[in-house]
């Protein structure tokens, strides 16, 4: 392919020859070897594909296809969609993601009562923006009575905690082979047009489920697209991720919950909720012993922590076992923490010492960060400034991973990139250097794969994207950080071309 422009930051080079699936020449493009087909890019930029290193691909395409609610401003705009949607519904379940109650004149979700009103009666599962609580009809929360006397069970049909889990346990039961398919085709699909050439699956029995899990998998094997590295967030499940071929033992395997619904574990109470401080959802000996057990077994483990008690409860479970063990053998495990948006000083340094990998979100700073934003209603300011600190990670040497929980938030590497770098908190951001690196190779390195995975280099995996860019990586950047994503307009995946704007190559064409 040629050319590209000359950068230091993502290629050294104007054109790549790729033969069975990897750059099997990299450099001038008037030194290129002889090659079956030249693809001619014009003055377009050549990167590393991005890798998204926390994704629910099911629930992302329903978003993508279906009701989505990030940018509902008003409760009363939120429950005319929600009506507007039962009427074109048939009887289906109305599964919609994203609301946020902080941005609303209303400043509180929506009752049961309102949404049974507005569905008519049918069956309501709206999960909040950070996927740990949801608003509920009462014929959803019916057929789930068991989930009453759960943790989190709440008359008003907001639920968290293991009722949350219950209730999204029943709501998605009803998605048809065909919905999912398509659900998964979508954000795939989506995912290639925006340069990302791999997902990292984060499922588990409470998200997803094995059979969602599976689909996915198979649709990953049989139709072009972005790679899927899977976990299975799950105690002990060791024999799944064996039988599925998985990543690992972890991803979202649940600690505690998140700060938008109260239930992340705090150290002190929340600011605007002083009964709480969140919860632990397991003992300390729990989450040691899955850690013993995985590592033993050769097996990644990785969890769901977000605050600053969870990520001690984790981070004191791996020195544990580091001791026993013996600390070469739980380094080159690379155990992941997710979100990890509370450490203090000392966490940082001990996950560098214990070679953990921190699987972080950018785009949750761009969202709530910041002055009179959700992080500091929940928070207060002192606590709210010293969330996602990702110059101090790096500066630990902890590496770190980018991903966007989609659909949480959205499938936009370039807007991660940009938030990792433009922190709210002054000193907190990336350089432009790390922020890309661990957009694109860092995912790789948080999943265990091959040395020189993510990098533009002879030997290396074919995977990367041509960007609309005459500028080269300077444009890119420029753009991307001003807001503005760049056009892609190729992607290939180990030499498979997955995405092409113009149209004029054909599935799985190799170059």
């Amino acid at each position: 392919m040629s050319p590209t422009r000359e950068t230091t930051l993502f290629a050294a080079a104007d054109a790549l020859l790729v033969q069975d699936g990897r750059i099997a020449w990299i450099g001038a493009v008037d030194d290129a070897p002889s090659a079956d087909r030249v693809v001619d890019l014009g003055e377009a930029t050549i990167t590393a594909a991005f890798v998204d290193a926390h994704v629910h691909t099911t629930a992302t395409g329903l978003a993508l296809t279906g009701l989505d609610l990030r940018e509902t401003r008003s409760l009363r705009e939120l429950l005319e969609r929600v009506e507007a949607h039962a009427r074109s519904g048939r009887g289906r379940v109305i599964l919609g993601s994203g609301w946020d109650e902080t941005l609303w004149p209303e400043a509180r979700p929506p009752t049961r009562q309102e949404l049974d009103r507005a569905a008519y009666g049918g069956a309501v599962y709206l999960s909040r923006v950070d996927a740990h609580s949801a608003a509920c009809s009462s014929s959803l929360l019916a057929t789930v009575p068991h989930a009453r006397a759960e943790a989190g069970y709440d008359e008003g049909g907001m639920v968290r905690l293991d009722a949350h889990h219950a209730v999204r346990r029943a709501a998605y039961a009803g998605i048809t082979p065909d919905q999912r398919r398509g659900a998964q085709r979508a954000t795939r699909e989506h995912a290639a047009g925006v340069g990302i050439g791999c997902l990292q699956e984060m499922s588990g029995p409470e998200v997803a489920g094995r059979t969602d899990l599976e689909a996915l998998l198979d649709l990953a094997a049989t139709e072009p697209g972005p790679a899927v590295v899977a976990y299975w967030g799950e105690l002990h499940a060791f024999a799944i991720v064996a039988e599925l071929a998985l990543a690992g033992a972890g991803g979202d395997l649940f600690c505690d919950g998140s700060i938008g619904s109260h239930t992340a574990a705090l150290s002190e109470p929340y600011t605007d909720d002083q009964s709480t401080s969140g919860a632990l959802r397991y003992e300390a000996e729990q989450i040691r012993s899955h850690i013993h057990e995985a590592t033993v077994a050769g097996v990644q483990a990785g969890f769901h922590v977000i605050g600053d008690v969870a990520i001690d409860q984790v981070v004191g479970a791996v020195a544990d076992v580091a001791d026993d063990l013996g600390l070469g053998r739980v380094r080159s495990m690379r155990h992941r923490l997710e979100h990890a948006e509370m450490p203090r000083p000392e966490h940082l340094q001990e996950m560098a010492r214990l070679g953990m990998v921190a699987s972080v979100q950018s785009a949750f700073d761009a969202a709530w960060g910041g002055r009179n934003r959700m992080y500091e209603q929940r928070l207060g300011h002192g606590r709210s400034a010293r969330l996602n600190p990702f110059a101090g990670y790096a500066r630990a040497g902890v590496p770190l991973a980018l991903g966007s929980d989609s659909p949480v938030t959205a499938l936009d590497p370039w807007g991660g990139v940009a938030a990792a770098i433009h922190h709210r908190t002054d000193g907190f951001g990336l350089t432009v250097e790390e922020a890309f690196h661990a957009a694109t190779a860092g995912g790789w390195y948080a999943a265990r794969s091959e040395p020189g995975a993510g990098q533009l280099r002879a030997g290396a995996p074919a995977t990367f994207a041509a960007w609309e860019a005459t500028g080269g990586a300077q444009e890119l950047i420029e753009r991307a950080t001003a807001g503005e994503a760049p056009s892609c307009r190729m992607t290939v995946v180990d030499g498979a071309v997955v995405y092409d704007c113009a149209g004029n190559l054909g599935e799985g064409t190799r170059e």
